[in-house]
């Protein structure tokens, strides 16, 4: 029966009819033989031309002849040799992706049958014997040349749901092999072998087409098997790619032609089971850069939208954007969106605590990643989102709100801040707490020792005080010195030691401190020299309550410089000695220190430790005004004690004075002892024409809310502080011509607040009417007969 040329056709449905009509063993296995010329590999194989048609047309319907004539009897014609190179080498030598959809669509047609078990048999061999590689080789061949899109989709949904359709039609009597565990790990090892025959091809020269590898993984991940397959996956790629580039092209291919619809999936699996950053980065490639909808799960969505993910896949991930410089753009995008989220007060409020956790996390991962450059250009724009989410943290009533943001707060201002302190909070230390702190130093210990900022300079100083102890010596002769080879037996030999007296030392002093005022103001505004610095904020004080008249020519000039001046160095007081060099100021110059300072408690653009500030300060400039200065004749004196001029005197007539007195006082007498005499300070109340300077700017602007300043909103905090200080304005204003005035304008500032929801604000205003009652009774009087209803504990003190 050898064929004629051109009749493939003819004789693939001659064959089919003899196959299923003859039961004559030998006619079977002829035919048999004669089709299995076309498949190649046999002494007598036909033409190229011929094999070529008939695995394009007509093999997949002999395929179907063949699983239709299965039966018991149909089969016990060949023996079982017969059977292995005859019937079984047509589904485990022929075209892989044929075989596969013949096998499969013959599973779910058939009920429970010979056939059945038959065919479950194959395609179980078919597995084994690495048929899934050959069917993804194909493909990626027909790829390259163009081949049909609807059979590659038919392919790829049944590779991809082979264990569902055999749960289905099993149940009970499911195949191990067709089990999901057990089926997607196969499916992965036969992904690489395939992608090692790509690698081979492109090493020779060919091209081969990914794209279908790509498609099964995207579609096994998106039906949510990454951990069956990407469990063998990922180990096998991460040791390929380590050293090879042609692996590593290739692993990056694998992951751009995956589908957009699949990316996720696919993305989601790899960074979790990723064991490293660096890792991560050899297997994705630029990604994120290539592909938007990659960049937006990466940059969006696994960060601001879900927050599910370990620890580990944060770093991962984040570590990923950094060690990239094309991906670092990304990074700081990503840590602007991340700090927008964590300030706002709508997210504080509304999310749960376990995502603000998991922002708060990869805030704190990001800054570790950050370089002194990138701070530096985005250093404004940390501060402005860390003092907006740190105010939003602080005002939740969840102790485990306020702090994350107080940790969160920490990281930012230690990273920003070159010079001075950091904020610095007190919170509970625990596991949470620890966990968080250790991932500001996570990107930093990963480094190598090389790239550690300031390596050398560590090791130098870490060096120096071996040498100095060296070469110091012991200076005084009093010391004890301690032998060397007992200092590292003897730890605590040091305990004899002889402390050295230390009490008399002074502090030398570094600079000289400036002796006029204009030459603080100098210092104040444009020095950067640290220690004159400190040394005219220490002085400032006394120079300007020592030089009255030149503080009058500059006092505005300065009480602006105080106002706005911030700590540049570390200073002991530097809040107390700002707060007095004001107060002087102000009591030098009140009349228009005053109304500045008033004036601007109610501007733009200062912050509430400012606004409380300046009353701080008018409340003590008040309290100082306002005590009489106490001269000479004022000072208390003593009836008892002699008024006898010292001289230089012998030590003989000390003893003779003593004894004399010693004898005079035993041989007196007396009846009553009476306490030392002394005379109360008087004098005018230089507060009495200014208090109306310092009181009524403070309260007329209290109900008009700026942008950044509402005293009866949020700011409720000044809102007591005012109040408090407008009741000892009050208090220093009694029996002054604009007490009356006062104290009606302060009755009715605090009747309004008596009933506010924060108890600071309620307890200003109830001090602020009992000095109103104090300062001026007979007009609280008055305004309680004209309101009975309002005020009716005031009509007793009126009367």
């Amino acid at each position: 029966m050898d064929p004629e040329p051109f009749e493939v056709g003819h004789v693939v449905r001659e064959a089919i009819n003899i196959l299923s009509s003859s039961r004559n063993r030998v006619e079977i296995s002829e035919v048999l033989g004669t089709i299995k010329c076309y498949l190649g590999g046999t002494e007598n194989q036909a033409p190229l031309k011929e094999r070529e048609e008939f695995t394009r047309v007509h093999f997949s319907a002999f395929l179907r002849g063949l699983v239709s004539n299965l039966s018991p009897d149909w089969i016990e014609l060949l023996t079982s040799d017969q059977q292995k190179e005859l019937w079984d080498s047509f589904f485990l030598e022929g075209p892989a992706d044929q075989v596969f959809l013949v096998l499969l669509d013959s599973i779910i047609s058939t009920g429970p049958s010979f056939r059945l078990m038959k065919v479950i048999s194959i395609l179980e061999q078919f597995l084994q014997m690495g048929g899934m590689s050959a069917l993804m080789w194909e493909v990626c061949h027909q790829q390259a040349q163009a081949g049909l899109p609807t059979f590659q989709e038919t392919l790829l949904n049944k590779v991809v749901c082979l264990p569902d359709h055999l749960c289905n039609k099993l149940q009970g009597n499911n195949l191990p092999i067709f089990f999901p565990q057990n089926y997607f790990p196969l499916l992965a090892t036969e992904i690489i072998q395939v992608l090692q025959r790509i690698s081979d091809s492109l090493r020779g020269g060919l091209d081969c087409s990914i794209s279908f590898v790509s498609q099964v993984l995207g579609k096994v991940c998106m039906h949510g098997r990454q951990e069956e397959i990407l469990n063998v996956l990922v180990p096998r790629l991460m040791d390929l790619t380590k050293v090879d580039c042609i692996w590593q092209r290739m692993c990056w291919r694998l992951v751009e032609c995956v589908p957009d619809r699949w990316i996720e999936a696919v993305i989601c699996g790899f960074i979790q089971k990723a064991p490293g950053a660096d890792v991560l980065s050899r297997l994705l490639g630029n990604l994120v850069v290539k592909n938007k909808k990659a960049q937006f799960v990466v940059t969006q969505k696994l960060l601001l939208l879900q927050y599910s993910y370990v620890t580990a896949v944060l770093q991962n991930l984040l570590g990923y954007l950094a060690l990239d410089s094309l991906r670092r753009s990304l990074l700081i995008k990503v840590l602007k969106e991340l700090l927008e989220t964590w300030g706002s007060s709508s997210a504080v409020k509304h999310s749960p605590v376990e995502q603000q956790l998991y922002v708060s996390k990869a805030i704190l991962i990001c800054l570790s990643h950050l370089k002194e450059p990138e701070i530096e250009s985005n250093r404004q724009e940390l501060l402005t989102s860390m003092m907006g989410g740190m105010k939003c943290h602080l005002d939740s009533n969840l102790p485990r709100v306020r702090r994350l943001g107080m940790i969160v707060a920490e990281s930012i201002s230690s990273r920003i801040t070159t010079d001075g302190p950091c904020l610095k909070f007190q919170y509970e230390d625990d596991d949470e707490t620890r966990e968080l702190k250790s991932l500001q130093q996570t990107a930093r210990l990963q480094l190598p020792v090389t790239d550690l900022p300031n390596a050398g300079r560590n090791d130098s100083s870490s060096a120096t005080p071996k040498a100095v102890s060296k070469q110091s010596g012991n200076p005084h002769p009093a010391a004890l010195a301690v032998p060397e080879e007992e200092s590292d037996l003897e730890l605590d030999s040091d305990d004899d030691l002889i402390p050295y007296d230390m009490s008399e030392d002074k502090e030398l002093k570094k600079m000289k401190a400036p002796v006029y005022i204009r030459d603080c103001i100098e210092v104040l505004t444009g020095s950067e020299d640290m220690d004159k610095w400190e040394a005219t904020m220490k002085v400032l004080e006394s120079l300007i309550r020592r030089n009255s008249a030149t503080t009058r020519e500059v006092s505005m000039e300065l009480a602006k410089i105080l106002l706005h001046l911030e700590e540049k160095t570390y200073i002991e007081g530097f809040m107390e000695l700002r707060k007095r060099a004001l107060v002087a100021v102000t009591i030098t110059d009140p009349v228009p220190v005053v109304q500045y300072l008033t004036a601007q408690f109610y501007s733009l653009n200062y912050s509430l430790c400012q606004r409380m500030d300046i009353l701080d300060v008018l409340a003590l400039a008040a309290q100082e005004l306002s005590q009489p200065q106490a001269s000479g004749k004022n000072k208390p004196c003593s009836t008892q004690s002699p008024c006898t001029l010292t001289v230089p005197c012998s030590d003989s007539s000390q003893n003779w004075r003593r004894v004399v007195d010693e004898r005079i006082k035993s041989k007196t007498r007396r009846l009553a002892k009476s306490q030392s005499l002394v005379e109360p300070a008087c004098g005018p109340n230089k507060f009495s024409s200014l208090a109306g300077h310092f009181f009524f700017p403070l309260i007329q602007n209290f109900d008009r809310p700026l942008v950044t300043f509402d005293l009866l909103g949020d700011d409720h905090l000044v809102l007591g502080r005012l109040a408090h200080t407008l009741a000892i304005l009050m208090y220093f204003a009694i029996h002054t011509v604009a007490a009356a005035a006062m104290g009606k304008s302060l009755l009715e500032f605090v009747w309004a607040l008596r009933f506010h929801t924060d108890s600071c604000s309620r307890e200003g205003p109830r001090w602020g009417l009992q000095e109103a009652g104090l300062a001026e009774p007979a007009a609280n009087g008055e305004l309680a007969k004209k309101n009975p209803q309002k005020c009716p504990f005031l009509v007793v003190g009126g009367n």
